[in-house]
């Protein structure tokens, strides 16, 4: 038996060696855990089922999976490397499904964090994103590459098709369709370059959408969509996959909303702070997406960002931004304020953003209820508060504040974006055999689910990174790449 602990000792760190050249020294400098075999004991377990979590646990890790995990009777395999846990619990890596790589620069213009946003994703637990449209699909790609590579930090990465827009963009950096021919055109191009999704966007037409949809479907890819001109039960009928934002965005309840037109007006937000989810339109439009078996993506932080007092500005996320993109975010949560701002736009002092911010929280818990599939997002846009990973983080504490238990929470940011991206037996949940993609927390974040802020180690791979040492390889980074 000695002999054979010590063969299979030597074949595991021949792989380990093996698997060590392919990580460059930019990416070995940040790894806090590697061994051919790790042992993870007295942890806290927080499955990512909706279970409850499991106290003194031990989890095995071997080859970048999770070999096996049981309580502290559990044997540990000689040899392994053990890090013993106390007070440490551990979830499955987060999946982020709307995860862009830019960041607002201003004038309508959206920069690519290229260097910082993977690292940020990493180091906040995010170990897959879906980017949720792409500006520069190229350079998503190529990121993505040298990720899988070893090359550079971040975590995995399911890229997005350019957005799918329509005439009358007010978007620069898009391409407006043409018409379906274009669409379908689009769809079948950037599938040949290795993205695996596409969202349409504000002005596409239903034929557009169609048409795009059915070119994506016919070849395995999904289509997620942030719509204005279409409403969701509408695209529910044309086959989307997934509607991003939720009722934030839906405009088919409008009054003054024209079939096939974007609504410019300031009375949206208005109305959606009074509008009634108890009314039949309402709980028929849940039903629908339900039945149609369309998901929705929460990105409940982009939002929030935009509630005057909300949220308490953390130290960590200026410190992360660059001088300039710190002086336009503050800049910008004085006018989300401004009283003779709210009172050009809305005609009254107090923004309606706070009461339809709430609506969008009834929303989501309603549509989770009824049986739909909610994935969870931040979305690093708007006006420059959301950053990459503590977005995501902020998200589900958001979640819980909607009215999901922490538990519900996490699944919902772990096994349902596992689930929409077909991935469910490799990620999204604690369980033997999976990828060991797991993040350790100090603290309990299924009983205080801010715990879920204070990340140690992620492992991606079974290589446990150290979120302190990527998030200061950051520092006053963000807003300039």
């Amino acid at each position: 038996m000695e002999k054979l602990s010590a063969a299979m000792m030597f074949f595991f760190t021949c792989i380990a060696l093996c698997c060590a050249q392919t990580i460059s020294s930019d990416v070995r400098q940040f790894v806090k855990a590697e061994a051919p075999v790790l042992a993870l004991t007295h942890v806290r377990v927080i499955d990512g089922t909706g279970a409850a979590a499991r106290e003194d646990q031990t989890v095995i890790i071997s080859k970048g999976h999770i070999d096996s995990l049981g309580d502290a009777t559990l044997a540990i395999p000689a040899g392994a490397q053990v890090m013993d846990l106390h007070g440490d619990s551990v979830i499955p890596g987060l999946v982020g499904m709307h995860d862009h790589l830019f960041y607002p620069m201003g004038n309508g213009i959206f920069g690519e964090m290229g260097f910082s946003f993977p690292r940020l994703y990493l180091a906040g637990g995010v170990t897959t994103i879906r980017t949720g449209g792409s500006l520069e699909p190229y350079t998503d790609l190529e990121i993505k590459k040298a990720i899988d590579s070893g090359q550079t930090p971040g975590p995995h990465m399911h890229v997005t098709g350019p957005y799918l827009e329509g005439k009358g963009s007010w978007a620069l950096q898009m391409h407006q369709l043409t018409g379906p021919e274009d669409a379908t055109r689009t769809v079948n191009f950037w599938l040949d370059q290795g993205v695996d999704n596409f969202k349409a966007y504000n002005f596409i037409t239903a034929d557009e959408l169609s048409a795009a949809i059915h070119a994506a479907h016919q070849r395995g890819a999904k289509v997620t969509g942030h719509l204005c001109s279409i409403g969701f039960r509408e695209a529910a009928a044309l086959g989307i996959d997934d509607l991003e934002h939720g009722l934030l965005v839906d405009t088919e309840f409008f009054p003054w909303k024209k079939p096939g037109e974007c609504p410019d007006t300031p009375k949206d937000m208005p109305f959606l702070a009074n509008f009634d989810l108890q009314a039949k339109p309402a709980r028929d439009m849940i039903v629908e997406l339900v039945q149609h078996h369309v998901a929705i993506t929460s990105t409940l932080p982009v939002f929030e960002v935009d509630v005057p007092g909300r949220p308490a500005i953390q130290e960590r996320v200026l410190t992360a931004l660059s001088p300039d993109a710190r002086s336009a975010f503050l800049g910008n949560k004085v006018r989300v304020s401004d009283t003779s701002r709210l009172r050009r736009i809305y005609g009254t002092d107090t923004s309606p953003i706070a009461a339809a911010f709430k609506k969008e929280m009834e929303f989501e818990y309603a549509f989770a209820k009824a049986g739909g599939l909610l994935l969870a997002g931040e979305d690093p846009t708007g006006i420059g508060g959301v950053l990459a990973g503590y977005g995501d983080q902020r998200e589900v504490e958001l979640l819980v504040e909607a009215g999901f238990t922490p538990l519900g929470a996490i699944h919902i940011a772990t096994a349902n974006g596992a689930q929409y991206l077909g991935e469910s037996d490799r990620i999204g949940t604690i369980a033997s055999g999976k990828q060991a993609d797991l993040v350790v927390v100090k603290g309990d974040p299924s009983g205080k689910i801010e715990d879920i802020e204070n990340v140690e180690i992620v492992f991606k791979d079974g290589i446990g990174y150290d979120s302190a040492k990527l998030i200061e390889s950051v520092r006053g980074v963000v807003g300039s790449r």
